[in-house]
């Protein structure tokens, strides 16, 4: 298999005794700009088969409600690889029925990322094992660690409008920071890369 080009790191790094620690856990398999800087070739050569995507800030900003254009043409470019695709999202049923519904998406609402019940039921709407599909998000502390736990393959994309976030994900936010530092410390996050 390939390796992905815009992976900047791989996860799997443990502490003397062999132990992952917490924030290791956070460490993303791919971490990429946007959605559309995702190599969807690289990715199904390396054997994914579906996508579990968030929806604030990872497909839209967090009060965009439909899809944009451009997002329509991708998704169209991920169904026509073969991909399966399935939203995954903290928000209320309205919020992601409204937004999942005209694009013909399954969809998961209220899903108290990062537990795995959530996801659990993604990977049964996809028909799908967790080593064939990758979880793609916006947060470390819900998408990533959730991601991680369930053996699936992790994509970070920068938020697109952080401004929009509400109160539980701006305090996300601050212990992303904290495991940012440490992981900074550890080396295994550029420090050319601070947002």
């Amino acid at each position: 298999m390939h390796a992905l080009p815009v992976v900047w790191y791989s996860f799997g790094y443990s502490d003397s005794r062999g132990v992952e620690t917490m924030f290791e856990r956070l460490l993303p398999h791919m971490r990429v700009k946007t959605i559309y800087d995702i190599d969807l070739h690289a990715l199904k050569e390396q054997g994914m088969k579906g996508i579990i995507t968030d929806l604030d800030n990872t497909l839209v900003g967090a009060k965009e409600p439909l899809a944009t254009p451009e997002l329509v043409k991708w998704l169209d470019v991920v169904r026509d690889l073969g991909f399966k695709v399935v939203i995954v999202s903290n928000n209320n049923e309205t919020r992601v029925s409204k937004f999942a519904v005209p694009l013909n998406i399954p969809f998961i609402h209220a899903a108290r990322k990062p537990w795995n019940r959530a996801f659990k039921s993604a990977l049964a709407v996809l028909d799908l094992p967790a080593a064939q599909t990758a979880v793609i998000g916006d947060q470390m502390m819900t998408d990533v660690l959730g991601g991680k736990r369930m053996g699936l393959y992790t994509i970070l994309v920068h938020a697109i409008s952080p401004a929009d976030e509400g109160i539980m994900t701006r305090f996300n936010r601050l212990l992303e920071r904290v495991a940012l530092s440490r992981l900074r410390k550890k080396g295994l996050w550029p420090e050319e890369d601070r947002k």
